[in-house]
Protein backbone atom coordinates (compact mmCIF):
# COMPACT_ATOMS: atom_id res chain seq x y z
CA UNK A 1 0.00 0.00 0.00
CA UNK A 2 2.71 2.22 0.76
CA UNK A 3 4.65 1.61 -2.12
CA UNK A 4 1.19 2.00 -4.46
CA UNK A 5 1.21 5.56 -2.16
CA UNK A 6 4.40 6.52 -3.30
CA UNK A 7 3.95 6.18 -7.08
CA UNK A 8 1.16 7.88 -6.63
CA UNK A 9 2.30 10.84 -5.02
CA UNK A 10 6.03 10.55 -8.01
CA UNK A 11 3.16 10.47 -10.45
CA UNK A 12 1.48 13.64 -9.64
CA UNK A 13 4.33 15.62 -8.59
CA UNK A 14 5.81 14.66 -12.50
CA UNK A 15 2.42 16.08 -13.64
CA UNK A 16 2.66 19.12 -11.62
CA UNK A 17 5.78 20.19 -13.27
CA UNK A 18 5.70 23.23 -15.56
CA UNK A 19 6.13 23.75 -18.75
CA UNK A 20 7.80 26.94 -19.64
CA UNK A 21 6.63 28.52 -22.95
CA UNK A 22 8.95 31.40 -24.37
CA UNK A 23 6.53 33.94 -23.15
CA UNK A 24 6.77 32.44 -19.65
CA UNK A 25 10.92 32.31 -20.25
CA UNK A 26 10.82 36.35 -20.90
CA UNK A 27 8.16 37.44 -18.61
CA UNK A 28 10.04 35.61 -15.42
CA UNK A 29 13.67 36.79 -16.68
CA UNK A 30 12.48 40.53 -17.13
CA UNK A 31 11.40 40.65 -14.02
CA UNK A 32 13.96 38.77 -12.13
CA UNK A 33 17.18 39.05 -13.87
CA UNK A 34 20.27 40.08 -11.60
CA UNK A 35 21.87 41.79 -14.18
CA UNK A 36 18.50 43.78 -15.81
CA UNK A 37 18.00 45.03 -11.38
CA UNK A 38 21.25 46.73 -11.75
CA UNK A 39 20.53 48.60 -14.81
CA UNK A 40 17.20 49.66 -12.83
CA UNK A 41 19.20 50.64 -10.28
CA UNK A 42 21.15 52.55 -12.41
CA UNK A 43 18.37 54.56 -13.45
CA UNK A 44 16.93 55.52 -10.19
CA UNK A 45 20.33 56.93 -9.29
CA UNK A 46 20.12 59.31 -12.35
CA UNK A 47 16.10 60.01 -11.38
CA UNK A 48 17.70 60.79 -7.88
CA UNK A 49 20.62 63.08 -9.45
CA UNK A 50 17.26 64.86 -11.66
CA UNK A 51 15.88 65.47 -7.99
CA UNK A 52 18.75 66.96 -6.22
CA UNK A 53 19.50 69.05 -9.55
CA UNK A 54 15.96 70.77 -8.95
CA UNK A 55 15.90 71.31 -5.79
CA UNK A 56 18.88 73.09 -5.90
CA UNK A 57 16.63 75.47 -7.55
CA UNK A 58 15.03 76.16 -3.86
CA UNK A 59 16.49 78.28 -0.89
CA UNK A 60 18.31 76.90 1.95
CA UNK A 61 17.68 76.49 5.29
CA UNK A 62 19.58 75.88 8.48
CA UNK A 63 18.91 75.93 12.12
CA UNK A 64 22.09 76.00 14.74
CA UNK A 65 22.79 76.03 18.19
CA UNK A 66 26.10 75.61 20.47
CA UNK A 67 26.26 75.95 24.12
CA UNK A 68 29.49 76.62 25.84
CA UNK A 69 30.31 76.31 29.81
CA UNK A 70 33.57 79.03 30.45
CA UNK A 71 36.17 78.83 32.69
CA UNK A 72 38.79 81.49 33.34
CA UNK A 73 39.02 84.75 31.19
CA UNK A 74 36.27 85.55 29.05
CA UNK A 75 34.08 88.13 27.22
CA UNK A 76 31.02 88.75 29.66
CA UNK A 77 28.61 89.01 26.07
CA UNK A 78 25.89 91.40 28.63
CA UNK A 79 28.78 94.27 29.57
CA UNK A 80 30.95 93.41 27.34
CA UNK A 81 33.81 93.25 29.80
CA UNK A 82 36.70 90.72 30.54
CA UNK A 83 36.09 88.29 33.31
CA UNK A 84 37.14 85.65 35.07
CA UNK A 85 33.83 83.92 36.55
CA UNK A 86 32.62 80.53 35.63
CA UNK A 87 30.00 80.99 32.80
CA UNK A 88 27.76 79.74 31.06
CA UNK A 89 26.60 80.85 27.13
CA UNK A 90 23.89 79.33 24.93
CA UNK A 91 23.25 80.56 21.36
CA UNK A 92 20.64 79.76 18.18
CA UNK A 93 20.56 80.97 14.67
CA UNK A 94 18.74 80.39 11.79
CA UNK A 95 20.09 80.78 7.94
CA UNK A 96 18.82 80.77 4.52
CA UNK A 97 20.44 81.85 1.37
CA UNK A 98 19.19 81.42 -2.07
CA UNK A 99 21.60 81.69 -5.12
CA UNK A 100 19.92 84.86 -7.41
CA UNK A 101 21.80 84.34 -10.53
CA UNK A 102 24.48 81.58 -11.14
CA UNK A 103 24.89 82.40 -14.63
CA UNK A 104 22.10 79.96 -15.58
CA UNK A 105 24.27 76.56 -14.11
CA UNK A 106 21.22 75.32 -12.04
CA UNK A 107 18.82 75.61 -15.02
CA UNK A 108 21.31 73.86 -17.55
CA UNK A 109 22.06 71.06 -14.76
CA UNK A 110 18.81 70.25 -14.62
CA UNK A 111 18.04 70.22 -18.22
CA UNK A 112 21.54 67.65 -18.52
CA UNK A 113 20.08 65.62 -15.96
CA UNK A 114 16.66 65.19 -17.23
CA UNK A 115 18.12 63.94 -20.58
CA UNK A 116 20.55 61.72 -18.58
CA UNK A 117 17.62 60.17 -16.86
CA UNK A 118 15.88 59.86 -20.18
CA UNK A 119 18.88 58.01 -21.45
CA UNK A 120 18.90 55.63 -18.46
CA UNK A 121 15.15 54.86 -19.64
CA UNK A 122 15.81 53.74 -22.53
CA UNK A 123 19.60 52.05 -21.42
CA UNK A 124 17.45 50.16 -19.21
CA UNK A 125 15.29 48.71 -22.10
CA UNK A 126 18.01 48.40 -24.20
CA UNK A 127 19.16 46.06 -21.55
CA UNK A 128 15.89 43.94 -21.13
CA UNK A 129 15.59 43.40 -25.37
CA UNK A 130 19.44 42.41 -24.47
CA UNK A 131 18.07 39.90 -22.63
CA UNK A 132 15.09 38.62 -24.32
CA UNK A 133 17.01 37.56 -27.38
CA UNK A 134 19.54 35.81 -25.63
CA UNK A 135 16.63 34.12 -24.00
CA UNK A 136 14.49 33.78 -27.31
CA UNK A 137 18.35 32.44 -28.67
CA UNK A 138 18.26 30.32 -26.42
CA UNK A 139 14.71 28.77 -26.31
CA UNK A 140 14.62 27.80 -30.11
CA UNK A 141 18.23 26.25 -29.31
CA UNK A 142 16.70 23.85 -26.83
CA UNK A 143 13.48 23.21 -29.30
CA UNK A 144 16.36 22.20 -31.97
CA UNK A 145 17.82 20.27 -29.68
CA UNK A 146 14.84 18.52 -28.59
CA UNK A 147 13.75 18.10 -32.27
CA UNK A 148 16.75 16.72 -32.81
CA UNK A 149 16.70 14.30 -29.89
CA UNK A 150 12.78 13.53 -31.89
CA UNK A 151 14.20 12.29 -34.54
CA UNK A 152 16.96 10.44 -33.06
CA UNK A 153 14.26 8.68 -31.29
CA UNK A 154 12.26 7.69 -34.55
CA UNK A 155 15.15 6.57 -36.05
CA UNK A 156 15.69 4.36 -33.44
CA UNK A 157 12.39 3.28 -33.05
CA UNK A 158 12.49 2.45 -36.87
CA UNK A 159 15.75 0.38 -36.44
CA UNK A 160 14.26 -1.55 -33.26
CA UNK A 161 11.11 -1.94 -35.22
CA UNK A 162 12.93 -4.34 -38.25
CA UNK A 163 15.36 -5.76 -35.97
CA UNK A 164 12.25 -7.41 -33.74
CA UNK A 165 10.41 -8.24 -37.70
CA UNK A 166 13.22 -10.30 -38.34
CA UNK A 167 13.96 -11.18 -35.08
CA UNK A 168 11.02 -13.34 -36.15
CA UNK A 169 11.60 -14.19 -39.62
CA UNK A 170 14.82 -15.76 -38.95
CA UNK A 171 13.11 -17.77 -35.77
CA UNK A 172 10.86 -19.16 -39.14
CA UNK A 173 13.97 -19.75 -41.11
CA UNK A 174 12.81 -17.22 -43.48
CA UNK A 175 15.61 -15.21 -42.86
CA UNK A 176 19.56 -15.76 -42.54
CA UNK A 177 21.05 -14.79 -39.31
CA UNK A 178 23.55 -12.37 -40.79
CA UNK A 179 20.72 -10.23 -41.97
CA UNK A 180 19.55 -10.19 -37.97
CA UNK A 181 23.53 -9.16 -37.09
CA UNK A 182 23.65 -6.46 -39.76
CA UNK A 183 20.33 -5.00 -38.52
CA UNK A 184 21.31 -5.25 -34.74
CA UNK A 185 24.35 -3.17 -35.68
CA UNK A 186 22.11 -0.53 -37.07
CA UNK A 187 20.50 -0.51 -33.76
CA UNK A 188 23.59 0.02 -31.25
CA UNK A 189 24.55 3.04 -33.95
CA UNK A 190 20.88 4.71 -33.63
CA UNK A 191 21.04 3.85 -29.51
CA UNK A 192 23.97 5.77 -29.12
CA UNK A 193 23.33 8.79 -31.38
CA UNK A 194 19.96 9.13 -29.68
CA UNK A 195 21.93 9.00 -26.36
CA UNK A 196 23.89 11.67 -27.61
CA UNK A 197 20.75 13.99 -28.91
CA UNK A 198 18.97 13.38 -25.50
CA UNK A 199 22.53 14.71 -23.28
CA UNK A 200 22.67 17.63 -26.10
CA UNK A 201 18.83 18.25 -25.50
CA UNK A 202 19.32 17.97 -21.23
CA UNK A 203 22.96 20.30 -21.57
CA UNK A 204 20.80 23.49 -23.87
CA UNK A 205 17.74 22.76 -21.68
CA UNK A 206 19.93 23.36 -18.72
CA UNK A 207 21.66 26.93 -19.91
CA UNK A 208 18.27 28.26 -20.50
CA UNK A 209 17.65 27.58 -16.66
CA UNK A 210 20.88 28.72 -15.79
CA UNK A 211 20.11 32.06 -17.99
CA UNK A 212 17.04 32.52 -16.28
CA UNK A 213 19.00 32.61 -12.62
CA UNK A 214 16.16 29.53 -11.48
CA UNK A 215 17.03 28.25 -8.14
CA UNK A 216 19.38 24.55 -8.70
CA UNK A 217 16.38 22.19 -7.54
CA UNK A 218 14.22 23.91 -9.91
CA UNK A 219 12.38 21.48 -11.86
CA UNK A 220 12.61 23.02 -15.84
CA UNK A 221 10.71 21.56 -18.98
CA UNK A 222 9.62 24.16 -21.39
CA UNK A 223 6.18 23.62 -23.92
CA UNK A 224 6.48 22.42 -27.31
CA UNK A 225 5.22 24.29 -29.58
CA UNK A 226 3.77 22.86 -32.78
CA UNK A 227 6.13 24.06 -35.26
CA UNK A 228 4.66 22.35 -38.58
CA UNK A 229 1.67 24.79 -38.45
CA UNK A 230 4.15 27.65 -39.21
CA UNK A 231 2.86 30.07 -41.76
CA UNK A 232 5.04 31.13 -44.17
CA UNK A 233 4.85 34.51 -44.97
CA UNK A 234 5.69 36.51 -48.24
CA UNK A 235 7.91 39.25 -46.37
CA UNK A 236 10.38 41.36 -48.17
CA UNK A 237 12.24 43.60 -46.24
CA UNK A 238 13.89 46.55 -47.58
CA UNK A 239 17.06 47.31 -45.54
CA UNK A 240 16.86 51.56 -46.15
CA UNK A 241 12.91 50.96 -45.01
CA UNK A 242 14.17 48.74 -42.13
CA UNK A 243 16.74 50.88 -40.92
CA UNK A 244 14.75 54.55 -41.05
CA UNK A 245 12.18 52.83 -38.77
CA UNK A 246 14.57 51.77 -36.25
CA UNK A 247 16.55 54.70 -36.54
CA UNK A 248 13.42 56.09 -34.73
CA UNK A 249 12.06 53.43 -32.43
CA UNK A 250 15.64 51.64 -30.99
CA UNK A 251 15.92 52.33 -27.63
CA UNK A 252 20.08 51.98 -28.73
CA UNK A 253 19.95 54.88 -31.02
CA UNK A 254 17.57 56.94 -28.07
CA UNK A 255 19.87 56.49 -25.64
CA UNK A 256 23.34 58.07 -27.09
CA UNK A 257 21.11 60.94 -28.70
CA UNK A 258 20.00 61.73 -24.89
CA UNK A 259 23.24 61.53 -23.77
CA UNK A 260 24.70 64.08 -26.68
CA UNK A 261 21.48 67.04 -25.67
CA UNK A 262 22.56 66.02 -21.77
CA UNK A 263 26.89 67.01 -23.13
CA UNK A 264 25.33 69.99 -24.75
CA UNK A 265 23.61 71.15 -21.36
CA UNK A 266 26.15 70.00 -19.38
CA UNK A 267 28.85 72.08 -21.92
CA UNK A 268 26.45 75.65 -21.04
CA UNK A 269 26.03 74.58 -17.17
CA UNK A 270 30.23 74.92 -17.21
CA UNK A 271 29.81 77.77 -19.13
CA UNK A 272 27.89 79.54 -16.81
CA UNK A 273 30.85 79.15 -13.57
CA UNK A 274 32.47 82.08 -16.15
CA UNK A 275 29.66 84.88 -15.19
CA UNK A 276 29.27 86.20 -12.25
CA UNK A 277 27.15 85.24 -9.61
CA UNK A 278 24.60 86.76 -7.24
CA UNK A 279 23.80 85.31 -3.81
CA UNK A 280 21.17 86.94 -1.24
CA UNK A 281 20.39 85.59 2.08
CA UNK A 282 19.31 85.85 5.66
CA UNK A 283 19.85 85.31 9.13
CA UNK A 284 18.42 85.44 12.55
CA UNK A 285 20.60 84.76 15.48
CA UNK A 286 19.92 85.37 19.84
CA UNK A 287 21.75 83.90 22.81
CA UNK A 288 21.49 83.08 26.69
CA UNK A 289 24.00 84.08 29.37
CA UNK A 290 24.35 83.76 32.94
CA UNK A 291 27.17 84.02 35.82
CA UNK A 292 27.71 80.52 37.23
CA UNK A 293 29.46 82.06 40.28
CA UNK A 294 27.51 82.78 44.11
CA UNK A 295 28.48 86.66 44.18
CA UNK A 296 26.49 87.06 40.57
CA UNK A 297 23.99 89.50 40.77
CA UNK A 298 20.24 88.57 39.83
CA UNK A 299 20.31 88.11 35.88
CA UNK A 300 17.52 88.32 33.30
CA UNK A 301 15.84 85.37 32.72
CA UNK A 302 15.94 82.94 29.93
CA UNK A 303 13.21 83.67 27.59
CA UNK A 304 13.94 87.19 28.28
CA UNK A 305 17.41 87.28 26.91
CA UNK A 306 16.29 85.10 23.82
CA UNK A 307 14.07 87.82 23.27
CA UNK A 308 16.31 91.02 23.95
CA UNK A 309 19.26 89.78 22.56
CA UNK A 310 17.39 88.83 19.13
CA UNK A 311 19.46 90.20 15.95
CA UNK A 312 18.80 90.03 12.02
CA UNK A 313 20.67 90.46 8.78
CA UNK A 314 19.85 90.39 5.54
CA UNK A 315 23.14 90.06 3.10
CA UNK A 316 23.72 90.13 -0.45
CA UNK A 317 27.14 88.80 -1.99
CA UNK A 318 28.68 88.76 -5.42
CA UNK A 319 31.15 86.19 -6.28
CA UNK A 320 33.54 87.39 -9.37
CA UNK A 321 35.54 84.83 -11.30
CA UNK A 322 39.17 85.74 -11.85
CA UNK A 323 41.06 82.43 -11.30
CA UNK A 324 40.49 79.39 -10.08
CA UNK A 325 43.29 77.03 -11.44
CA UNK A 326 42.14 76.24 -14.62
CA UNK A 327 39.13 74.49 -12.85
CA UNK A 328 36.37 76.00 -15.06
CA UNK A 329 38.25 76.08 -17.77
CA UNK A 330 39.05 72.21 -17.51
CA UNK A 331 35.19 71.24 -16.91
CA UNK A 332 33.95 73.30 -20.18
CA UNK A 333 36.25 71.33 -21.97
CA UNK A 334 35.70 68.22 -20.58
CA UNK A 335 32.37 68.82 -21.50
CA UNK A 336 33.24 69.38 -24.97
CA UNK A 337 35.09 66.36 -25.22
CA UNK A 338 31.72 64.36 -23.80
CA UNK A 339 29.47 65.56 -26.40
CA UNK A 340 32.22 64.67 -29.33
CA UNK A 341 32.60 61.19 -27.99
CA UNK A 342 28.20 60.78 -27.48
CA UNK A 343 28.39 62.31 -31.38
CA UNK A 344 31.45 59.73 -32.68
CA UNK A 345 29.54 57.00 -30.80
CA UNK A 346 25.89 58.05 -32.54
CA UNK A 347 27.48 57.60 -35.69
CA UNK A 348 29.27 54.39 -35.10
CA UNK A 349 26.09 53.02 -33.75
CA UNK A 350 24.07 53.61 -36.62
CA UNK A 351 26.70 52.29 -38.85
CA UNK A 352 27.04 49.04 -37.50
CA UNK A 353 23.10 49.37 -36.98
CA UNK A 354 22.37 49.63 -40.50
CA UNK A 355 24.90 46.47 -41.28
CA UNK A 356 23.38 44.72 -38.71
CA UNK A 357 20.10 45.29 -40.34
CA UNK A 358 21.56 44.70 -43.72
CA UNK A 359 22.82 41.32 -42.88
CA UNK A 360 19.46 40.54 -41.04
CA UNK A 361 17.34 41.05 -44.02
CA UNK A 362 19.74 39.11 -46.36
CA UNK A 363 19.53 36.43 -43.92
CA UNK A 364 15.45 36.37 -44.22
CA UNK A 365 16.23 36.09 -48.10
CA UNK A 366 18.42 33.25 -47.71
CA UNK A 367 16.86 31.36 -44.77
CA UNK A 368 13.20 31.55 -47.06
CA UNK A 369 14.94 29.95 -49.63
CA UNK A 370 16.68 27.31 -47.80
CA UNK A 371 13.17 27.13 -45.68
CA UNK A 372 11.25 26.14 -48.47
CA UNK A 373 14.24 23.76 -50.37
CA UNK A 374 14.62 22.55 -46.70
CA UNK A 375 10.63 21.22 -46.50
CA UNK A 376 10.35 19.88 -49.93
CA UNK A 377 13.31 17.73 -49.80
CA UNK A 378 11.47 16.54 -46.77
CA UNK A 379 8.66 15.57 -48.12
CA UNK A 380 10.56 14.31 -51.06
CA UNK A 381 12.78 12.18 -48.74
CA UNK A 382 9.50 10.80 -46.34
CA UNK A 383 8.01 9.37 -50.09
CA UNK A 384 11.25 7.78 -50.59
CA UNK A 385 11.88 6.02 -47.50
CA UNK A 386 8.44 4.54 -47.35
CA UNK A 387 8.85 2.95 -50.99
CA UNK A 388 12.84 1.92 -49.75
CA UNK A 389 10.98 0.13 -46.37
CA UNK A 390 8.52 -1.40 -48.02
CA UNK A 391 11.46 -2.84 -50.61
CA UNK A 392 13.72 -3.79 -47.67
CA UNK A 393 10.14 -5.62 -45.94
CA UNK A 394 9.90 -7.78 -48.97
CA UNK A 395 13.82 -8.70 -49.22
CA UNK A 396 14.34 -6.45 -52.33
CA UNK A 397 17.22 -3.98 -50.72
CA UNK A 398 19.59 -4.78 -48.02
CA UNK A 399 20.35 -3.44 -44.38
CA UNK A 400 22.58 -0.70 -46.01
CA UNK A 401 20.27 0.45 -48.60
CA UNK A 402 18.03 0.66 -45.50
CA UNK A 403 19.85 2.30 -42.61
CA UNK A 404 21.05 5.22 -45.97
CA UNK A 405 17.95 5.76 -46.15
CA UNK A 406 17.04 6.05 -42.66
CA UNK A 407 20.09 8.65 -42.29
CA UNK A 408 18.85 10.37 -45.06
CA UNK A 409 15.40 10.85 -43.73
CA UNK A 410 16.74 11.88 -40.83
CA UNK A 411 18.78 14.44 -42.09
CA UNK A 412 16.56 15.90 -44.09
CA UNK A 413 13.75 16.46 -41.41
CA UNK A 414 16.86 17.63 -39.41
CA UNK A 415 17.15 20.30 -41.85
CA UNK A 416 13.61 21.09 -41.85
CA UNK A 417 13.56 21.48 -38.37
CA UNK A 418 16.73 24.06 -38.33
CA UNK A 419 15.23 25.98 -41.40
CA UNK A 420 12.07 26.31 -40.41
CA UNK A 421 13.35 27.89 -36.43
CA UNK A 422 16.05 30.16 -37.93
CA UNK A 423 13.46 31.74 -40.29
CA UNK A 424 11.09 31.96 -37.15
CA UNK A 425 14.51 33.76 -35.41
CA UNK A 426 15.42 35.74 -37.84
CA UNK A 427 12.07 37.09 -38.65
CA UNK A 428 11.60 38.13 -34.95
CA UNK A 429 14.73 40.26 -34.56
CA UNK A 430 13.56 41.96 -37.86
CA UNK A 431 10.69 42.57 -35.73
CA UNK A 432 12.68 44.32 -32.74
CA UNK A 433 14.63 46.23 -35.22
CA UNK A 434 10.79 47.76 -36.39
CA UNK A 435 9.36 48.18 -32.79
CA UNK A 436 12.35 49.04 -30.85
CA UNK A 437 10.71 46.32 -28.06
CA UNK A 438 9.51 43.06 -27.50
CA UNK A 439 5.74 43.60 -26.43
CA UNK A 440 3.50 42.61 -28.68
CA UNK A 441 5.70 40.54 -30.93
CA UNK A 442 4.17 36.61 -31.24
CA UNK A 443 7.38 34.68 -31.19
CA UNK A 444 6.18 31.09 -31.76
Amino acid sequence: MIVIFSIVCTVDTVAQIKKWTLEDCIGYAVVNNLNLKRQMLQTENAEANFLKSKMDMLPSLNFGSNANLGFGRSIDPVTNLITFKQNISNSYSLNSNFQLFTGFNALNTISANKFLLKAGIEAEKVARNTLVVEILGQYYQVLYAKGLENVSKQQLELSEKQYYRIVKMVETGKEALSRQMEIESQVSSDKLDYTIARNTANQALTTLKQMLQLDPGTEFEIALPELDNLLLKENKYETDSVFRIASQTLPRLKTIEYELQAAEKQISAAQGYITPGLTVGASVYTGYYKVLSEDAVEQTSFTTQLKNNNSQAVYVSLRIPLFNNYTVGRNIKTAKLRKTDAAIRLELEKNSLYTEIENACLNYSRGRDEFIAAKSNFEFNKKSFSVVEKKFESGLVDVTDYSAAVTTLSRAEAEALRTTLQLRIREIIIQFYTTGTYENISFI
